[in-house]
């Protein structure tokens, strides 16, 4: 209420949300428009080739087989039970992330990030349907006609295209992707497979055609926490205020007015940035590293007959005259521990047994006699073939000297990926037992791999009275 009259006044309301302005980045060229091609070429090549790849027999290098739990990556199969290959590796991608962002900043951003990538390839469609900045400035304006319809309606049927083949090519790394490929014409598929077509085809759609550089500003953390992992030497772009300022308009080929420096205020570096930002005024965690501004505004300098380097890949220290150190303490440990790592993990991948054992004792009775006077312990054996193709594996029995298997254990085959329980006798004459409690070795060898082998150990139990007879 105001003090003079009873006129209600209104609160005032700020927006938790900036409403979005539509961005139209000009295409630049240069070295890092180069590498960004040659990045997407690479990635997207391999994430829409990786899965049509067979390795062996018919089988596809690289499908995570969830229904049947096992994973083929190139030549190996792994299985539930190798869940600690994938926690080491999230382990090493995540020091992989501080080590590289700690040197070179949001390269990863910039040039490899899927969203990234994907925004690329939306964003060459859209040239080349609507135009290049000015000309899709034009017809964003332009009233509703045939010629913006086809235009704007060609895009997004492209761009849904596009995507649903991306969502089939993800769908391909679960279900073996032939398969999918001869479902698809009399679509029959299973629930499973169509939602995830067409959820990751809504996502690449949603997040690359129309969020764009949303997903980078508003939704992806990694913006957030870059500052903790940053220094005075990582790697970041940054604008040379003490050589571009004052900024000032100029013709081509005319003498650089005095007092101006080489900025010439043209703004093609915030023009060609994908979200929107004047690098000039600082490092911003909206800045996604992809080096557009560098080389929009090197033509510039190279057409103004000034050097290139306004706008560059750098460091704080640089800047500030200090020059650059790239070898310091916390570089020195992210790359020790990772190094460690991957050797560790490559070297257990290497000498990997596919085949566990795992035994339990018969919960019902420690030991029996046998009629014949012996002496017996039961046991419940589980045998996991982790191997690509199937085994016949044996027993054998270690420790208790003239201790034998009853009945004698034939040939266990075991098909690749499946657990076989068997129940072992281990019986043993009053003579070999002297002691209550006796470690016994069970070991289980491939008939057809001698290194296919693996053991357990466990006791022989025998009763108190055993020995007062």
């Amino acid at each position: 209420m105001s003090d003079n009259d009873n006129t209600p006044v209104k609160p005032e309301q700020d927006s938790l949300y900036a409403k979005r302005e539509e961005i139209y980045p000009r295409e630049v060229h240069g070295i890092f428009a180069s590498w960004r091609i040659a990045m997407v070429f690479l990635t997207l090549g391999l994430y829409y080739i990786l899965p049509w790849i067979n390795w062996g027999e018919g089988r596809q290098a690289l499908l995570f087989d969830l229904p049947n739990r096992k994973f083929n990556i190139f030549m190996m199969t792994l299985w539930p039970q190798d869940l600690i290959y994938l926690s080491v590796l999230l382990i090493i991608a995540a020091l992989g992330l501080f080590l590289f962002t700690s040197v070179g900043g949001r390269l990863w951003c910039g040039f490899s990030c899927p969203q990234t990538v994907w925004t690329e390839v939306f964003m060459w469609m859209e040239r080349k349907i609507e135009g290049s900045r000015p000309q899709r400035i034009k017809l964003a304006k332009s009233p509703w006609n045939l010629t913006k319809v086809i235009k704007k309606g060609g895009k997004h049927l492209v761009w849904i295209i596009f995507s649903l083949w991306t969502g089939f090519t993800f769908v391909g790394y679960f279900t073996p992707i032939r398969d999918l490929a001869a479902a698809i014409p009399s679509w029959d598929l299973g629930p499973w497979e169509t939602f995830w077509i067409f959820f990751y085809a809504f996502a690449t759609y949603g997040n690359a055609g129309w969020l764009r550089e949303q997903v980078c500003i508003y939704m992806c953390p990694y913006a957030r926490f870059q500052g903790v992992m940053f220094d005075d030497n990582t790697l970041i772009i940054s604008y040379d205020e003490i050589r571009g300022n004052p900024r000032g308009a100029r013709k081509r080929g005319k003498e650089k007015p005095a007092g101006k420096g080489d900025c010439i205020d043209c703004s093609l570096c915030v023009q060609a940035c994908p979200t929107g930002i004047d690098i000039r005024d600082g490092l911003q965690y909206q800045c996604i590293a992809c080096a557009a501004c560098i080389d929009a505004c090197d033509d510039v300098m190279d057409k103004m007959g000034y050097d290139p380097g306004l706008i560059r890949y750098t460091t704080h220290n640089e800047v500030v005259g200090k020059g650059r150190h790239i070898f310091r303490p916390r570089i020195i440990i992210y790359s020790v521990i990772l190094t460690g790592l991957i050797i560790a993990m490559l070297w257990s991948l290497a000498t990997r047994i596919p085949v566990s054992l795992d035994i339990m004792r018969d919960r019902n009775i420690l030991y029996r006699e046998a009629p014949n006077g012996d002496l017996e312990n039961v046991f419940s054996l589980k045998i996991l073939n982790q191997d690509k193709k199937a085994h016949n594996f044996v027993i054998s029995l270690e420790g208790l000297p003239s201790a034998v298997l009853d009945p004698d254990q034939p040939e266990i085959h075991v098909n690749s990926g499946e657990i076989v329980n068997t129940l072992v006798r281990v019986r043993a004459s009053e003579d070999a037992i002297k002691n209550r409690s006796t470690s016994i070795s069970l070991r289980i060898t491939a008939t057809d791999d001698k290194k296919m082998t693996d053991e357990e150990d466990t006791r022989f139990i025998a009763p108190a009275d055993w020995f007062q007879k």
